[in-house]
């Protein structure tokens, strides 16, 4: 597991569409939040992510780049892909879950704080697919179900400057702390 203060294991990633990614940005102004999600067409990533795409505007805004890895292969992402406005990263062999300390748990669905969120991703999410507004995912994805979600704020620098491993499957950053972090982390660099 990485602490505040690490050195990121990469320095480019490769996303599913678009141009390789600079881990750190090179615009020094630039944070990079990393999300570590679950597998393709999953609920409760789902979910999240929409999140993220009503306010991206405000993520943009507040020198945010967006980056979101996947343990799904590419040709699995690619029906999840439309309206994403970041960058997804397939990462089948899970280099960069091991690199980052990313874990894999049954805890991840079966924690009693899991149950109400996944309940309500998949009635929300069946309500999708019946209106064509979203994928299914597979009955059986590659890398399994049991993947825990983690969030990375990655400094101009090349080092965590906050990090959440999360404990099921519903255990993230929610936008308005992601934003809160990026302010904080602005903050203190400016008094070094």
């Amino acid at each position: 597991m990485l602490a505040p203060g690490a050195r990121v294991p990469v320095s480019t990633l490769d996303p599913v569409l678009g141009p390789p990614v600079a881990v750190p940005d090179p615009d020094p102004e630039r944070l990079v939040h990393l999300q570590f999600r679950r597998f393709a067409g999953c609920p409760i990533c789902h979910l999240h992510l929409r999140s993220f795409v009503r306010r991206y505007e405000e993520i943009e805004a507040a020198g945010i780049r967006e980056v979101v890895v996947f343990h799904s292969p590419p040709e699995e992402l690619h029906p999840h892909l439309d309206g994403l406005p970041f960058p997804v990263v397939a990462d089948p062999g899970k280099r960069l879950y091991e690199a980052f300390g990313v874990e894999f748990s049954p805890r991840s669905l079966f924690s009693p704080r899991a149950l109400a969120p996944v309940a309500r991703a998949i009635a929300l999410g069946t309500g999708d697919i019946l209106r064509g507004r979203q994928r299914p995912p597979r009955l059986r994805p590659r890398g399994g179900r049991f993947g825990l979600p983690a969030d990375f704020l990655i400094g101009a620098d090349g080092r965590v400057a906050a990090v959440k491993y999360g404990v099921h499957a519903d255990d993230q950053w929610p936008l308005d702390e992601l934003l809160t972090l990026a302010t904080t982390t602005r903050r203190t660099a400016t008094k070094r």
